[in-house]
């Protein structure tokens, strides 16, 4: 009698046992499956990091050695970064001395030694990213109009912008790049580009009230950076989102400080796997990021509610609007063969780009340019005579500004003392070829040294350090206009170029007309580069009422 409690082994008929072997065996080889494909995706994964950090610098350094392009020895993993940032900390250390404008010492130490030392192309190491530097026009405007779809930005400054502006039109590349200028570009020219000007002459008669009531008995001295900062976000706000700029204020709040803790971290990325630490950086830019998210996502789904609900007939004209019915256009979402998506996340991308490069790079524009008016009182009653001769007392309109000649000359000369990228970097896609005999090794970053160019004594004469608008004068400018990169060149050039200058001219022809500027004895002349050149201690100017405003 069978027990349960016996010592015999059961008996299986045959075809279980068979059933139970076959399990067994199924079993033994998925265990082996997945652990060949978790080695052979772990394999991958050392391959590719041994490739980035060993194997392509390597091979992209000899390639450059054999063309007798040398640099500064790199260090494991850092390459030149603590060199180069030793030799900006010890240059910015202190304020000039005097506003002087010699600045490429200050700002590029690292440039004017290596460049003195392994000639005008050299090779320098950002972590494991090789960068060659490259100063000759002639081989930058190849590079920036021939090889335009197989150059673009690197895997290290899309990982720097990642959190900040993401995949926007700024980051992307090759179909990408190119899908989103198609969509972006109709809000910046022709009569698009003229009705954006009544907005901003309305900003700026708001501003100029505030700073009337702040000079009421005479002069005050104001920080005239903030003030070009809030009202550059105001338009860009009105731009890219109609009335609903209320919000826009916001957005740029949080995106001030969601830049600088990009800023701070990307310091950081040559560092494997460094955007994955618990860091305070990290922290502070997803908490950031996510704030910035929400106002936005509340901003979109507000306008495309109004449309699905029929209180408003379209999605507007402005840019969120512009974005949202490509969107529609494209099925919500509908990815084509190359991988272009537009989404809401990359419309989020979108406005926090232009958001971004639609205040900041004119702000900075209109506040280096009042400083040099102020400390070049000849050049700003020239200025301001002109205006007033052009706009007759007027409000400034579209057709007055392309009669603002000196006006112009002016903005230029300032672009080229302080333009708003101090370098503008390029990495190849795939082997090129430059003039007769540069070959330029695929993942080779090159490094146009725009400020140094804009301040090269060979291009602009000895004076080149000095502030004369009348180097742009028609007949003197077609020589160093080659070499005057402010917005780049090429197909990638800014898209929004246009809309900062006639924004510039416009706030700068209202404000000189109402105002004299003249430096203030608590200015400190500090430059310094923090994406973009900005005055450190930011620009202190007595502001005076002209006394016509007085006779009202």
């Amino acid at each position: 009698m069978y027990s349960p409690f016996s010592t015999h082994r059961l008996y299986h008929p045959p075809y279980i046992a068979s059933a139970m072997e076959a399990e067994a065996a199924a079993a033994v080889l998925v265990s082996l499956l997945l652990i060949i494909t978790a080695a052979w995706k772990l394999l991958k994964a050392f391959c590719s990091v041994f490739s980035f950090y060993w194997l392509t610098p390597r091979r992209i350094k000899k390639a450059m050695e054999r063309q007798s392009v040398f640099g500064p020895k790199p260090r494991f993993l850092v390459g030149n970064i603590l060199d180069t940032a030793a030799m900006v900390a010890e240059s910015t250390s202190g304020d000039m001395d005097s506003i002087r404008h010699d600045i490429v010492p200050r700002l590029l130490p690292h440039y004017v030694a290596w460049s003195k030392q392994y000639g005008k192309r050299f090779i320098y190491w950002n972590g494991v990213e090789p960068r060659m530097c490259l100063a000759e026009i002639d081989l930058i405007k190849e590079l920036l109009t021939k090889y335009n779809s197989v150059t673009g930005k690197s895997w290290l400054q899309q990982q720097g912008s990642k959190h900040f502006i993401g995949r926007g039109l700024l980051m992307a590349n090759g179909t990408h790049w190119h899908h989103q200028r198609h969509i972006v570009a109709p809000a910046f020219i022709g009569d698009k580009l003229k009705g954006y000007v009544g907005n901003m002459v309305e900003s700026t008669e708001r501003m100029i009230e505030s700073l009337e009531k702040m000079a009421l008995f005479g002069e005050a001295e104001i920080e005239i950076g903030s003030y070009m900062a809030r009202l550059t976000a105001e338009i860009i706000s009105q731009t890219e989102f109609g009335n609903n700029y209320e919000k826009g204020k916001q957005i740029f709040h949080l995106l001030t400080l969601l830049q600088h803790r990009c800023a701070q971290a990307s310091r950081y990325l040559w560092l494997p796997a460094s955007r994955f630490f618990p860091s305070k950086y990290n922290r502070d830019i997803k908490l950031l990021k996510s704030e910035v998210e929400t106002l936005l996502m509340d901003m979109i789904q507000s306008r495309k509610e109004s449309v699905e609900f029929g209180r408003i007939s379209s999605y507007g004209n402005d840019l969120l609007g512009m974005l949202l019915t490509e969107m529609q256009k494209k099925k919500k979402g509908f990815e084509g063969s190359d991988g272009f998506n537009l989404n809401m996340q990359l419309i989020m991308d979108e406005c926090k780009t232009f958001f971004f490069a639609g205040h900041e790079t004119t702000a900075l524009l209109l506040t280096w340019t009042i400083m040099l008016l102020a400390s070049n009182p000849t050049w700003q009653d020239k200025v301001r005579s002109e205006v007033r001769q052009v706009c007759n007392a007027d409000r400034p309109s579209s057709d007055h500004l392309s009669k603002l000649n000196l006006l112009n000359m002016v903005i230029n000369e300032s672009l080229r003392l302080y333009p708003p990228a101090s370098i503008l970097p390029r990495m190849a896609f795939e082997d090129l070829k430059l003039g007769d005999n540069l070959h330029i090794p695929k993942g080779l970053s090159i490094w146009v040294p725009v400020l140094a160019i804009h301040h090269s004594k060979d291009i602009w004469g000895e004076d080149a350090d000095e502030f004369n608008p009348e180097r742009f004068a028609t007949k003197s400018f077609s020589g160093p206009g080659r070499n005057f990169l402010p917005f780049a060149s090429g197909p990638r050039n800014c898209v929004g170029q246009s809309f900062a200058l006639m924004e510039a001219k416009i706030i700068l022809a209202m404000l000189i007309s109402k105002f004299r500027f003249e430096i203030s004895p608590s200015y400190r002349h500090a430059p310094v580069i923090v994406l973009t050149i900005k005055p450190k201690h930011g620009v202190q100017v007595i502001l005076k009422p002209l006394e016509d405003m007085h006779k009202k």
